[in-house]
């Protein structure tokens, strides 16, 4: 008898179901037949009471923006605005809309943007996201490092040690966005170096690596020809030691973005040939493989099913 496969989940709004229950809510075709919010109810109230339930987890906040803000239909959020012009919540959601389809080519509507960021900032003056937002902007400028490191500054005075801001400001320092490898990587080893246990920036370096190795096996130098043997350095046993020590063995409560590291830190003992350690990962895993970093593999759900088989070995 063939054994049945089993299902694997990838999305943006990772094992967040009430994230997911509003994106259903906002699909565009739900809006345009009404399903999306009962009579007379505004069509951004499913968003707003998501927001408001949050409350000051500033780590899931930031999360359920970046993935709902993109996916809202547009007349959603202008009607927000217009409801509501000085709530928080609405025009950080619209600042974060707009990031998403900026174009860094036209300076003069990414001003327009930037200005949207700074109002939401000065609703919400101890909200990170309004500066993450602005990070995202002055990725998609290809603004340097010395001027993106205050905006994220800004974040983490807010909330310190936040996910979001972190894999942010190591996206703008990878070689594959405006920095260099020096950068990117100096980074994420004194940021996991100085994090407290429980903190998931201790796998900041493993996210680095992985951006190396997509570096590498995306250019067409020499050094792309075996990209995956960084794995096995000693450099990447410690990264992979630190993230198990410092941050999957302690109990903390779970982060919004927990099943993204998780996927990362299995990725890198599969890839390390760790498979033993990788066996409790893949358990708190389950069926949520996230898209990165299987995306580096030929055949990203099939490597993932073959270590968690073999990982439950």
């Amino acid at each position: 008898m063939l054994r049945r496969r089993r299902f694997v989940v990838a999305g943006p709004e990772l094992d967040d179901r009430h994230l997911r229950r509003v994106l259903t809510q906002m699909r565009p075709s739900h809006q345009l037949h009404g399903l999306g919010a009962s009579a007379g109810r505004p069509p951004w109230e499913p968003v707003a009471e998501l927001l408001h339930a949050t409350g000051r987890d500033w780590d899931r906040r930031v999360h359920r923006i970046s993935v709902l803000a993109p996916a809202l239909p547009t007349m959603v959020v202008d009607r927000w605005i217009t409801d509501r012009p000085k709530d928080p919540d609405a025009l950080v959601v619209k600042a974060y809309a707009k990031v998403a389809r900026a174009d860094g080519a036209h300076r003069s509507a990414a001003r327009d943007v930037y200005d949207d960021c700074v109002r939401a900032a000065e609703a919400g003056p101890e909200d990170p996201t309004p500066w993450l937002a602005m990070l995202d902007l002055m990725y998609a400028c290809g603004s340097p490092s010395r001027a993106v490191v205050p905006v994220w500054t800004e974040a983490v005075n807010r909330h310190p040690w936040n996910r979001t801001a972190y894999h942010r400001l190591l996206r703008h320092l990878s070689p594959r966005g405006h920095g260099t490898l020096a950068e990117m990587l100096d980074f994420a080893r004194h940021s996991a170096a100085r994090a407290p246990h429980g903190s998931p920036i201790a796998v900041l370096p493993i996210a680095a690596r992985a951006e190396l190795v997509a570096h590498r096996e995306g250019s067409r130098s020499p050094t792309a020809v075996g990209a995956a043997a960084h794995w096995n350095q000693p450099e990447a046993a410690a990264e992979i030691d630190t993230a198990l020590t410092k941050w999957f063995h302690v109990e903390a409560p779970p982060h919004a973005e927990v099943l993204a590291d998780l996927n990362l830190l299995a990725f890198a003992l599969t890839r390390a040939h760790r498979t033993a350690e990788a066996a409790p990962v893949f358990r708190r895993i389950g069926r949520h493989m996230t898209s990165h970093p299987w995306d580096l593999v030929r055949d990203p759900g099939g490597a993932f099913l073959y270590w968690q088989d073999r990982a439950r070995c």
